[in-house]
């Protein structure tokens, strides 16, 4: 029987139908597969759909240009070719199997006739299941919809060979964990343990794009935790299991390993914050220190913002998210300091220094609070959501989206008949920087200032 919860899918979308009548009046056959049909069961939403059919991508194309849809032919060459029908996008891919060889992730795409043979070839059986959609029928030669109703994350072939076979697959084990709550079974964990050298063949663009995946999803730390059990964390991000720090009976300190996960929990669901969570505190072991009994991590926040950076440089992560991560890393202790009494300038500079980040730089700050003790607890989030009130007060008194002197650089080379160079920057810093610590001033007030720095100059 077809779970309502698919049927609904097709009914609400009913361009799904119309493409399986244009292929089956082709003399086609025609499949939705994958996550799909999974997350379709499962009552998930999705905007991606993906197909299984034995005509050739050349006629695929031909198909759907004929019927009126936009395609492109990116994956053309692996059997692929992609439709678009307004916000939804549909993936269709000839029958296939995949032979890989041992040092390449790159499969060599053969051609089959044989459905069975084509869901064989995928990740987990729970994405081996195909829909007639036309027949209402639901082919499971693997038990993907038993694996499916149970939680269980395992394999079509032997755990082994598939992981072999495209070592990628054990970290989506990992991201099912996470985004789906599901848990591999023994041999497919085991299977992991195994094979995790052969993740180091896989390029660094595809590990980054599953793990944000994972980190994004609903359960993250329980799909770090696989990440770090299995093993695949030592070749992709070992710095996350020096986090493991011994907590000894004489010298206490947090767990930072399980406070990380925390942290990472109670975050946005978003790839910034969540990287941000998991990596706030990863300067802790090159910074422990212990001084008249106590442990102390000092400049943490400062060291680890250099290794966060280090290892987003690695995972090929873009020069914006790495920004703004690493701003997360280096600041997330900064508002600590705001008890000791924050003067409007400092209050000003936080805002100007957090940038865009600013709200999820205290989100941080929040979820970071992890004591036990209830007055602590309480002591802390008294003093942030004073800060926090300081916040909003001088930004409704003051413009600090535009920080800006009231002189521009173009007027210092016009007062001082300079050219643009370093003299010119060195002014208009120290214009910036009156402006931070003395909120709006006069032109006049700028101009005296810019005048006394030519001098020195």
């Amino acid at each position: 029987m077809v779970p309502t919860t698919l049927l609904k899918v097709i009914k609400d979308n009913p361009f799904l139908e119309d493409v399986s009548t244009f292929y089956k009046n082709a003399g086609y056959q025609l499949y939705l597969v994958g996550g799909a049909v999974r997350d379709g069961i499962l009552n998930i939403a999705t905007k991606d759909f993906d197909f299984t059919t034995d005509a050739t991508a050349d006629e695929s194309l031909i198909l759907f240009k004929n019927n009126g849809y936009q395609t492109t032919e990116i994956g053309k060459a692996f059997g692929t070719i992609e439709a678009l029908y307004e916000n939804f996008s549909l993936h269709i891919t000839t029958f296939r199997e995949d032979s890989y060889e041992e040092t390449s992730r790159k499969p060599e795409i053969i051609s089959s006739n044989n459905l069975e043979n084509d869901l064989k070839r995928r990740d987990f059986t729970i994405n081996a299941i195909a829909y007639d959609i036309l027949e209402n029928e639901l082919i499971d030669p693997y038990g993907g919809l038993k694996d499916l109703s149970q939680g269980i994350i395992t394999t079509p072939i032997s755990a082994e060979i598939s992981f072999s076979d495209d070592p990628l697959r054990m970290l989506r084990a990992c991201r099912f964990i996470s985004s789906h709550g599901f848990t591999p079974d023994a041999n497919t964990f085991d299977a992991i343990k195994k094979n995790t050298e052969r993740i180091e063949i896989v390029s660094s663009e595809r590990v980054r794009d599953e793990l944000t995946k994972l980190l994004v999803g609903t359960n993250p730390s329980l799909g770090i935790r696989a990440f770090v059990e299995s093993g695949l964390s030592i070749k992709i991000m070992p710095e996350l299991d020096q986090l493991k720090i011994e907590v000894d009976p004489n010298h206490h300190h947090k767990d930072v390993y399980e406070h990380t996960l925390i942290v990472v929990e109670r975050v946005s669901p978003n790839i910034i914050s969540r990287l941000g969570a998991l990596l706030h505190d990863i300067g802790k072991p090159k910074t422990k220190g212990i001084e008249n009994g106590k442990v102390h991590f000092r400049h943490h926040e400062v060291v680890g913002a250099r290794i966060s950076n280090q290892i987003l440089k690695r995972l090929k992560f873009s020069k914006k998210e790495i920004q703004d991560i690493c701003l997360l890393v280096e600041n997330h202790l900064r508002p600590h300091t705001f008890k000791m009494g924050w003067t409007d300038s400092a209050v000003r500079r936080y805002i100007v220094d957090s940038g865009e980040m600013l709200d999820e730089l205290n989100e941080l700050v929040r979820a970071d609070i992890t004591t036990k003790n209830k007055n602590k607890y309480d002591e802390i989030n008294k003093y942030l959501d004073e800060m926090e009130a300081r916040i909003a007060e001088v930004k409704e008194k003051e413009e600090l989206s535009n920080l800006r002197p009231p002189v521009t650089g173009d007027d210092i080379m016009e007062i001082f008949k300079l050219k643009p160079g370093p003299t010119v920057g060195k002014i208009m810093k120290a214009l910036y920087e009156q402006r931070l610590n003395e909120g709006e001033v006069s032109k006049e007030d700028a101009i005296k200032l810019a005048e006394s720095i030519y001098k020195k100059l």
